[in-house]
């Protein structure tokens, strides 16, 4: 996720930058990669100096919400129907109503603890090396997962304990440098889901975090004084809805065939980079 410290806003955005910060966070957002530690490494590049950080927050990760809604909405829209017909006491597809409360459950680890260690995480962990450390424990967690899995191939169905467990792997993700979506994949195969119905959860378990995070940013834009270029920061979530459709699709596709080997020795690649950047630049 796109963190950066609080209190600081993009000084004289212009749209080049724009360009890169929506290719970067609509790119990596939705892989399990870190987002956080790429916008690191590219702030150190371009010498970025950024003012109101809130309204960029936002506008990515309402950008990002929307992505995953339009490329799940057959989905999303089987689920409001599902509570529709629970509220009003009609059958219900039971499938559905797991699901569901699956994605219920599995939110509120990470929105409890958000916001009981917001503070803290703006404060002592928003630190290359501690973005560093992260990526390369994480990619050693996802080895774990993919070397659990080869030995006991999944069998295991969605339900809510599987669905609350996974949710507590996607608040260690509110340590910078911590892949959301690799978090929550990796642990939907540690309790035995396929990668691609792992992947999936873990993509719908993103709308009401991401959704959440939006929202909150920019209320609290509002409580702050300064001036806001909008134009480029709109232009940067345009470029990063498209681009998370894309990522979306690609890592589905890619699931389904291939393990997150890649993505390991990538992170891990990531880590060390960054680690230099923390270091010597």
């Amino acid at each position: 996720m796109f963190r950066i410290k609080s209190g600081v806003i993009l000084l004289n955005m212009d749209f080049i930058t724009a360009l890169s910060i929506g290719l970067i966070q609509g790119i990596t957002e939705f892989l399990p990669i870190s987002s956080t530690g790429h916008l690191i490494l590219a702030k150190e590049v371009w010498s970025v100096s950024v003012t109101n950080s809130l309204a960029i927050e936002g506008i990515l990760h309402l950008a990002n919400t929307l992505a995953v809604l339009t490329y799940f909405w057959g989905d999303v829209w089987i689920l409001i129907q599902a509570l529709v017909r629970k509220l009003s006491r009609l059958p219900t597809n039971e499938k559905d109503l797991t699901l569901l409360y699956a994605l219920a459950l599995g939110t509120l680890p990470t929105m409890i603890i958000g916001l009981l260690l917001e503070e803290t995480s703006s404060k002592y962990l928003q630190r290359p090396e501690v973005v560093a450390t992260m990526l390369f424990f994480g990619a050693i967690f996802f080895m774990y997962a993919e070397w659990r899995y080869y030995l006991n191939p999944p069998q295991a169905l969605l339900t809510l304990r599987r669905g609350f467990m996974v949710g507590l792997f996607q608040s260690l993700a509110l340590i910078p440098g911590l892949s959301r979506s690799g978090s929550t994949l990796a642990g939907g195969m540690l309790f035995g889901l396929s990668r691609f119905e792992a992947t999936r959860f873990s993509l719908l378990l993103a709308i009401p975090i991401t959704l959440g995070l939006g929202v909150k940013k920019l209320l609290d834009l509002m409580s702050t004084s300064g001036s806001v270029d909008w134009f480029p920061i709109a232009f940067a979530g345009v470029v990063s809805y498209f681009m998370a459709l894309l990522a979306i699709h690609f890592f589905l596709s890619f699931i389904r065939k291939y393990t997150l080997w890649p993505f390991i020795w990538y992170s891990i690649i990531l880590a060390c980079l960054v680690s230099y950047v923390a270091l010597f630049v």
